[in-house]
């Protein structure tokens, strides 16, 4: 065999090699003829003699062999030959007559923001679709992106791409073996983090901030060690040019992970500022995979209104009706501040659980709740096999994470939540359970269209799993919930829950005490109520005072939601429009008053909310005057810890 392939030469007596068209680090790419199927094709070589390329190369093929997208370039085929004792490795991929994104950028300088808006929602929609099925790409970079001539952007060159399933809790490499261009590198992995979905993200948005701006998020430097320098220390530039980009830039370039969105969500904030031409759109209109449809869709996301009733605090908790108890949920990283009298343990160790969102302490535990982090229980490439996964971080209480499934359509047909609770898990003798580790599980039966599974910690609280359907056709609930459980006790089984990676916004009631929000003052409005005897929520961000014999009571919660219109009667209430809500479970009155409103990481319009809940036997007019005087107090409250008021 020939060391160093020339043109006319065949591999594996099929793809007649024509003409080389490119050179990178593994080898040499051609463009050959498959004298099989009578087509042009990519061929690419490891170098001889190089086992690492060849390593690469097969990887690659394995990993881009599995995506089947209209912006992914596919690979046909891997072929290995051997003569004597050395072995030529070969990758036979689509032949796709474009240019990288990092010519274009060299030959005409930098691109207008639509351009680059619209090579951006290509690339992530086939991000969106590899990481769905378990692959991160790791080499996203203007080299890896090709363009056609009709603005068709295509992801290349998966060779150190790895599964989302890897390891990702190994020991931090050294600068030296961090791979991937240091110029579009996310801060965690140039810190030698290995990189994960959210390290795709970032690169993406790297590689468009130079599209636009022509230089660097890091800036311009004169040695790659420098750029790698300022990645590790997140030190970012900030765009002049990107326009109706610059928004969702910065949301992509996050320096710590888990403010930045998925790639789905990546793809949604790049459309709503710069979608594909028309043109595009059609080209990629094939049916094939992940649907595009994202990128024409304006209207805003449904509602999904799935607020239970509140149990009083009186109320044994017991299996199946302890899961409507007080679902406090999910807030995109949070580590108690040095001002938080929950904090514990050093700087140095809040640094450590931020920079690698690990897992410390006994395993099966819940850990400290203000910082315990649900999301990382749940995952979508478990999931990926029910449909397109898409993550929705601010929806509901502050210790909930939400994976939506979507048709191909766009459409949510079912869902998955993980909350953490702090009251224990009670199995009565008609729930099946299993031990695995410090954990038990527990598996109810299936309500209509939810289906839940508990998981008792060894700490004492407990973690639920729902699965739900929205939506017919649909996959079922409870495999739903049966794979979500699974994967969270696998993570569970090797640590307790990771911690959240970043503080809540300065202005969010993530940061509040609920119990601290109503005084014995306020609270004298309900006679017998001992405001001496407050019961927190998990986290602090729920708090009930009742009456000795559970009647009458009060409870704060916390809650996030797209919007509050329709929720009630509005009135205004400490300058705010609130919606007030009589009868709502029964005896009571609810009031829902609008705290702060935000984009969240996918795009998505978000109020975060204190929801104030007074029941009893009094007439409903004495309770709705009660939740609103409660609800100004508690938001006037909430704006003083906050620093507002």
């Amino acid at each position: 065999m020939r060391t160093s392939p020339e043109a006319g030469h065949t591999i594996a007596g099929r793809y007649l090699l024509q003409e080389s068209v490119g050179r990178g680090g593994m080898g040499v790419v051609w463009r050959a003829w498959d004298e099989t199927l009578r087509r042009t094709v990519a061929v690419k070589c490891a170098r001889p003699g190089d086992a690492e390329a060849a390593r690469r190369l097969k990887k690659e093929a394995r990993y881009a062999g599995r995506l089947h997208h209209p912006n992914v370039v596919p690979v046909f085929d891997f072929v290995e030959e051997k003569a004597g004792e050395e072995t030529a490795c070969w990758i036979v991929m689509e032949y796709v007559p474009a240019r990288s994104l990092a010519q274009l950028m060299a030959e005409r300088g930098p691109l207008t923001p639509e351009e680059a808006g619209s090579v951006g929602c290509q690339i992530g929609a086939a991000l969106a679709k590899s990481h769905a099925e378990g692959v991160v790409h790791g080499d996203v970079t203007p080299e890896n992106v090709l363009v056609t001539e009709d603005g068709v952007a295509r992801l290349t060159d998966f060779g150190i791409a790895r599964a989302l399933s890897s390891d990702t809790t190994q020991s931090h490499t050294l600068p030296g073996s961090v791979r991937g261009k240091p110029m579009y590198l996310a801060p965690e992995v140039a810190r030698g983090v290995p990189g994960n979905e959210k390290a795709d993200v970032f690169s993406l948005g790297a590689s468009l901030f130079a599209a636009v701006e022509g230089h660097s998020p890091y800036g311009e430097a004169a040695h790659p060690l420098e750029y790698l320098t300022r990645a590790a220390e997140g030190r970012l530039v900030t765009a002049d040019r990107a326009g109706p980009l610059t928004d969702p830039l910065a949301a992509l370039l996050a320096v710590q992970p888990r403010d930045r969105p998925d790639a789905a969500g990546a793809l949604k904030l790049l459309a709503r500022a710069a979608p594909p031409p028309p043109h595009v759109r059609d080209l990629l209109h094939d049916g094939r995979t992940l649907s595009l449809d994202p990128l024409t869709v304006r209207l805003p996301r449904p509602l999904r209104r799935r607020r239970r009733p509140l149990v009083r605090a009186t109320v044994a908790v017991v299996a199946a009706g302890a899961l409507t108890a007080g679902l406090l949920t999910f807030f995109p990283g949070f580590l108690p501040g040095d001002d938080d009298p929950g904090a514990a343990g050093s700087n140095d160790a809040k640094s450590s659980a931020a920079a690698t969102g690990s897992a410390a302490g006994q395993p099966g535990t819940l850990g400290d709740a203000r910082t315990a982090d649900p999301c990382p229980l749940l995952d979508a490439a478990v999931l990926s096999r029910f449909g397109d996964i898409e993550r929705d971080p601010d929806y509901g209480k502050f210790n909930r994470c939400d994976l939506l499934v979507k048709s191909e359509h766009g459409d949510e047909v079912a869902g998955v939540q993980v909350i953490l609770e702090k009251e224990p898990a009670e199995f009565g003798d008609d729930v099946p359970t299993r031990r695995v580790g410090n954990l038990t599980v527990g598996t109810l039966e299936r309500e209509g269209d939810d289906c839940e599974r508990i998981v008792a910690t060894a700490d004492g609280g407990r973690i639920v799993v729902v699965g739900e359907r929205h939506e017919a056709p649909s996959p079922d609930p409870c495999q739903l919930a049966d794979a979500a459980t699974d994967h969270a006790v696998g993570v569970l089984d090797r640590g307790a829950v990771p911690r959240r990676a970043a503080e809540p916004a300065a202005g969010s009631l993530a940061r509040v005490r609920a119990c601290e929000l109503l005084d014995a003052g306020e609270l004298a409005r309900l006679p017998g109520v001992d405001p001496r005897a407050p019961e927190p929520d998990f986290g602090d961000w729920g708090c009930g005072w009742h009456t000795p014999d559970g009647d009458t009571g009060a409870e704060v919660v916390f809650d996030r939601d797209n919007d509050l219109e329709g929720d009630g009667r509005p009135t205004v209430l400490a300058g705010r429009t609130s919606y007030v809500s009589p009868r709502e479970s029964g005896d009571d009155c609810v009031v829902r008053t609008p705290h702060r409103t935000y984009t969240n990481s996918t795009g998505d319009t978000t109020v975060e909310h204190l929801t104030v809940t007074v029941y009893g036997p009094q007439p409903t007019g004495r309770l709705c005057e009660a939740a609103e005087a409660f609800a100004t107090a508690a938001v006037r409250n909430a704006a003083k810890r906050l620093g507002g008021g």
